[in-house]
């Protein structure tokens, strides 16, 4: 009887499922926002004609991998929470 009560019927296991694809969603929407920043920064800096613009250059680079560390430690927090809440035999 408790080997029943832990078995996750179907409609469980699929919401946990959406859960975890909406979490790799969220990491990927990160590290693409990242990539943006990264070459943007890059870019800039790189143009001429853009030479006023460099402090922001600068800081879109050394925000680039402030985005990319906040969006993996939110997978690995919310891949943990899942893991903790709903194991799975």
């Amino acid at each position: 009887m408790a080997e029943e009560e832990n078995q996750l019927i179907t409609r469980d296991y699929l919401a946990i499922e959406r859960t975890r694809l909406a979490n790799e969603r969220t990491f990927l929407a990160y590290f693409r926002t990242a990539v943006v920043f990264l070459s943007a920064g890059f870019a800039i800096l790189q143009l001429d004609a853009l030479q006023e613009l460099r402090l922001l250059g600068w800081f879109l680079l050394c925000l680039s991998p402030a985005i990319l560390v906040v969006g993996v430690i939110r997978l690995v927090y919310v891949r943990r929470k899942i893991r903790k809440y709903y194991k799975q035999s």
